[in-house]
């Protein structure tokens, strides 16, 4: 029998498949199929999820496993700022470790285990890296620039700017004085179809200035829609709010940023080059159920044979959230 997990950061929803467990390891095709069967939210299971987190072994010595990202439509995604802490307690607990790299599509990021943000609440802090603004890492299309930073695009939305930062997920910014998710659903549509702009597609988010170092960020993510939150969103947000919005900004604190799912820290190291700044995302990493299934069924992507168990950890999480409500 296989285990899966059910996980979630910030209530951006997961499934945990370690394949370095398995007899024979899933074939990308394979992988996708499982993806976009299990994280359905009509045929999937336990409501569906955000994407399937796949763990293997990295071929990197200093690193503990290597995380893949497969997105709810089969799509993969370079990274997930969410989905690495729910990782990162799974292999710190496998390897009976509280500090180490994990391998991604694009870098290898420090992790560590964090105080826990309320009793039964366990959280990690990860890395967020590479930072690139140049349009090529995005990749990005207007009008000749080569960067977009608090520029007004009234292709998008009259009278608001936009910033663009890939880290490396590629991230469009608005900062507003009000969250309109129906121009944040629109605009998000319309730059994850056939578009002039965004021709790989791009994460939206929406941006409210609460106070000093505390933001509401909401995100539109590629592949996924509406999410209860994105963790490299609430990341590249929290670095373009560092870079254009001073008078709200205290370096030597940590940025607190709620979203739908909850609340999450940030720490920005804002350097003279932004590219060379550094990030840290803060939150939680809740493991709400454990999974068994065949093998042979977990190829097959056959759902109908399995046995799922509750940890209790979701009570202590919605504990949280309402604390902070």
């Amino acid at each position: 029998m296989v285990q899966i997990l059910k996980v979630h950061g910030s209530e951006n929803q997961f499934f945990i498949l370690d394949q370095t467990k398995l007899q024979n390891q899933l074939s990308d095709k394979e992988l996708k199929g499982l993806a976009v069967k299990i994280c359905s939210s009509k045929n999937g299971l336990l409501g569906g999820s955000d994407g399937l987190l796949v763990i293997n072994d990295s071929k990197y010595d200093d690193c503990l496993g290597q995380m893949r990202v497969i997105n709810a439509d089969g799509s993969e995604a370079k990274m997930c700022g969410n989905g690495l802490r729910t990782v990162s307690r799974y292999l710190s607990e496998k390897f009976k470790k509280d500090e180490f790299k994990v391998e991604t599509l694009e870098n290898n990021l420090s992790v560590k285990k964090s105080q826990n943000l309320a009793d039964g609440v366990p959280a990690f802090s990860v890395e967020i890296s590479p930072i690139s603004f140049a349009k090529a890492d995005l990749p990005f299309s207007y009008k000749a620039m080569d960067q977009l930073i608090d520029t007004e695009i009234p292709e998008f939305i009259p009278n608001q700017s936009f910033t663009a930062i890939a880290v490396p997920n590629p991230h469009l910014i608005s900062f507003v004085k009000e969250l309109n998710e129906g121009d944040l659903g629109s605009l998000g549509k319309m730059l994850n179809g056939v578009n002039d702009y965004f021709p790989e597609g791009v994460n939206v988010s929406f941006a409210k200035i609460l106070g000093p170092n505390k933001l509401f960020v909401q995100t539109y993510e590629r592949g996924v829609g509406f999410t209860n939150a994105c963790g490299t969103g609430m990341s590249a947000t929290s670095l373009a709010f560092a870079m254009l919005h001073k008078e709200y900004f205290d370096s030597n604190k940590d940025i607190e940023v709620f979203n739908p799912g909850g609340k999450v820290k940030t720490n920005i190291k804002l350097d003279s080059i932004p590219e060379n700044s550094q990030i840290r995302l803060i939150g939680n990493a809740t493991f709400t159920h454990t999974l068994e299934l065949s093998e042979s069924d977990l190829h097959k992507a056959v759902l109908s044979s399995v046995k799922i168990e509750i940890t209790g950890e979701e009570n202590n999480y919605q504990a949280f959230v309402k604390s902070i409500q």
